[in-house]
């Protein structure tokens, strides 16, 4: 037995005391496996006359608050160890944007998990080596096989689509029929992957029961088994829609495309949704809420596409049972996952149905609501913890990835989470990150104070000081990219900030004439930044002028403070009043 007992920080708006904790015979689990349940099912549903575990949870004590909120709180007032500090971090820093009336923030905790990340990217040991030698012939044949299945089934839904221009409306039977060829050829294609059998629980629901069905994403299986199973409408990006053979395939299904970067293409793909999901002639919808692949360690967070009709839903979930080779779809090319698919003996695959979740009549169910407790079902189904990672944190894995970081994944921010509390949008956190990687981050993804002046063209001063200690929430010398995102955006989504970049280009435009000098961009940062020489000023002038054409414009100043919200600090000066 193993006794423990832990004493949390008063401090924290929550308290737990834990009394006992007495573990007996728990059952040896291997390193990988997160879907085994830590007690047996038979110890679970026996009562037990063991000492518990007691959590107290008090929850309205001051200062209980959620994390979006926790994001706009001051930072408590840490005791600082000044031997631990840089030559700049021993200051008090003062709030260089309180003109804007920006507050300082705090940082949550990052966590450790990477639910992108394939374990097994490496081919290692003995047995695997020697079963890819073993499985190369058997997988020349199942190319083969893959190959003629992919052009069978071409052909026969070319044929069920030849002449049909009435794409608004259901498809006609006598064609859905024909795809039952194409459908055939998709079970073929998985028996070639090495899925010779998959383990099935549950049923579908009757499509007048659930019109939408919602799974966990791991690999790009589950779209070609859900055609056979299903053979739904899917949604889908654009880009599939040019992939070769595929594409024409996934128009056979009805498909409803989106571009996620576009809110009247998202606006359009739910109105869709709903049209389809409401006539019965429509085949069921079936949608990945999570967006992207991930390991299939956790569930990240879901996309609101399928709950905002407010149509029932049935969850499914998919697992695939491995010990040697990880089939998920995560920092591997999808090459040398079709390889290591055919060189194996056999790929595990299940299949479960889990009851069907109708949005709440009694009371109003919003699509936040509803796609909690469905996500909540299907992470319990799996026995997995729940993330706020979304397909931006991908994005930002990707962009650290393609810039040779030794650690892409401490890059990753739960863009979910930073996208409801400071309406972020993915694509403006990728611009703050390429802004960051050009810091030169040392291999723990930090920034030193000197790399963040250098990028942002700062002499150093007293202003660029404060600026910089705005950021460095911990006061020790060094920024992460989190710090600068949460700092940044915090900054960038003040209600002042546009009209302060408006009044800050009038201050700047002496002469009248709609744009600003090299002359003048200096006249009016020099109040904030005393004894810039010519070519620091140079250096900003070149940083605003974004068009390199010796003049910026107000579109070049206001896209410049946009895209480098923490230099609005350089014209404090002239935006604040007595009043």
């Amino acid at each position: 037995s193993l006794s423990l007992s832990l004493s949390l920080d008063s401090s924290l708006p929550w308290s737990f005391s834990i009394c006992a904790l007495h573990l007996h015979h728990l059952p040896t689990m291997a390193g990988h496996d997160l879907i085994s349940p830590l007690l047996a099912s038979d110890r679970l549903s026996q009562p037990s006359d063991e000492p518990q575990v007691i959590l107290t949870v008090d929850d309205d004590e001051p200062g209980f608050e959620s994390f979006d909120q926790s994001i706009y709180q001051e930072p408590p007032n840490q005791p600082k160890n000044q031997s631990d500090h840089t030559q700049n971090t021993h200051l008090e820093f003062e709030n260089p944007f309180e003109f804007l009336g920006a507050r300082g923030f705090a940082v949550p905790g990052s966590t450790t998990i990477d639910p992108f990340l394939n374990h097994t990217l490496r081919i290692e040991g003995v047995y695997e080596w020697l079963k890819i030698v073993i499985c190369v012939p058997i997988a020349l044949i199942r190319l083969v096989l893959f190959g003629l299945c992919l052009l069978v089934g071409y052909v026969a839904t070319k044929f069920a689509l030849l002449g049909w221009k009435d794409k608004h409306n259901p498809m006609p039977k006598w064609r859905s029929r024909l795809m039952w060829v194409t459908r055939i050829c998709t079970r073929c294609i998985l028996f070639s992957f090495g899925y010779h059998w998959i383990k099935r629980r549950g049923r579908p629901a009757p499509r007048g029961t659930a019109p939408i069905v919602v799974s966990n994403h791991i690999s790009y299986i589950e779209p070609i088994f859900f055609f056979y199973e299903l053979f739904p409408t899917i949604v889908a990006s654009e880009a599939h829609d040019s992939i070769p053979f595929v594409g024409t395939i996934i128009r056979a299904m009805q498909v409803i495309y989106v571009n996620r970067f576009s809110p009247s293409s998202r606006k359009h793909a739910v109105n869709e949704i709903k049209r389809k999901a409401s006539c019965d002639r429509f085949p069921r919808l079936l949608l990945f809420p999570e967006g992207t692949t991930t390991n299939g360690r956790v569930l990240i967070s879901f996309q609101l596409g399928a709950f905002i009709p407010g149509y029932p839903i049935q969850p499914v979930i998919v697992r695939y049972p491995h010990v040697h080779f990880d089939q998920s779809w995560g920092h591997i090319t999808l090459v040398k996952l079709m390889f290591r698919m055919f060189t194996q003996f056999h790929n595990f695959l299940e299949v479960e149905y889990l009851p069907v979740v109708s949005p709440l009549e009694n009371q109003k169910d919003n699509a936040v609501h509803f796609a909690d407790r469905t996500s909540h079902a299907i992470a319990t189904a799996l026995n997995v913890v729940q993330t706020s990672h979304s397909y931006g944190d991908l994005m930002l894995l990707a962009k650290a990835s393609q810039s040779k970081q030794e650690n892409p994944s401490l890059y990753m921010v739960e863009m979910a989470r930073v996208k409801s509390s400071l309406h972020l949008s993915t694509l403006e956190a990728v611009d703050f990150l390429e802004i960051f990687l050009s810091m030169n981050p040392d291999a723990s993804g930090q920034v030193k104070i000197y790399d963040f002046f250098r990028a942002l063209r700062l002499k150093t001063c007293s202003l660029a000081e404060k600026i910089f200690g705005f950021i460095d929430v911990e006061k020790n010398g060094n920024m992460t990219f989190k710090q600068f995102l949460l700092g940044s955006a915090h900054v960038l989504k003040q209600p002042l900030f546009r009209q302060a970049c408006e009044l800050a280009f009038a201050k700047c435009d002496t002469g009248g004439n709609h744009y600003i000098s090299e002359q003048e961009l200096g006249d009016s940062i020099i109040k904030a930044i005393p004894n810039l020489n010519e070519d620091e000023i140079h250096e900003l002038f070149n940083l605003f002028d974004i068009d390199s054409d010796g003049m910026i414009s107000k579109d070049d100043f206001t896209a410049c403070l946009r895209r480098n919200p923490l230099l609005i600090a350089l014209f404090s000066p002239q935006l604040m009043h007595k009043n």
